[in-house]
């Protein structure tokens, strides 16, 4: 892809200075995905926004780079492990997963949802209360994190979850910066 049209195009031309050459390796707009409440995962009005091929880092300091980009953008509390293999979501914060090696199938939304394939490099912003479950991979890693270093619950969408879990996620806020992106881009214009 044209790298100088695809700035153009997303609205990155402005930020195009200021981004680490790693980030600037992204080949498309963030694909936008959008889940019903099926009753038992209330998914969420905001869209999860994924990321494909975001950045160039992999391995351990792809991992590295992925949670200090993150807490630039004040998203913190992270991890480095996997995603779990079963429908989970979360209703006192969002998430980002950042993938730094291997790859796997998820399973986005809930059982009415969307299997998606995600491999190095690749960044999901996941809203609270979005489901999502591990259906297998390869050599997995990820680095997770939550806005302002929030805490995070997991629920599966079992009885009695809810209406506790719609109030969690309606409470929230918006982050005040996207994990990748910063204070001008990204989640910041698609969720407002």
């Amino acid at each position: 892809m044209n790298r100088k049209k695809f700035l153009t195009t997303s609205g990155l031309v402005g930020l195009a200075l200021f981004l680490p050459k790693n980030i600037l390796a992204m080949d498309n707009v963030p694909k936008k995905l959008y889940f019903k409440d099926d009753g038992k995962i209330p998914n969420s009005k905001y869209p999860l926004i994924l990321y494909k091929n975001a950045f160039s880092e992999t391995g351990r300091s792809g991992a590295s780079w992925l949670e200090n980009r993150f807490l630039e953008n004040n998203w913190s509390n992270s991890w480095r492990n996997g995603i779990y293999s079963f429908h989970h979501y979360h209703s006192i914060s969002h998430e980002v997963l950042g993938v730094y090696s291997g790859s796997a199938l998820v399973h986005l939304g809930g059982e009415d949802g969307e299997k998606i394939k995600i491999e190095a490099g690749d960044v999901i912003i996941i809203p609270a209360g979005v489901g999502h479950k591990n259906l297998g991979g390869e050599n997995l890693g990820v680095v997770g994190a939550y806005p302002d270093g929030r805490l995070w619950d997991l629920n599966k969408g079992l009885p009695g979850e809810r209406p506790k879990a719609d109030e969690n996620i309606d409470g929230l806020p918006i982050p005040d910066a996207d994990p990748l992106l910063g204070t001008e881009d990204g989640l910041i214009k698609i969720w407002k």
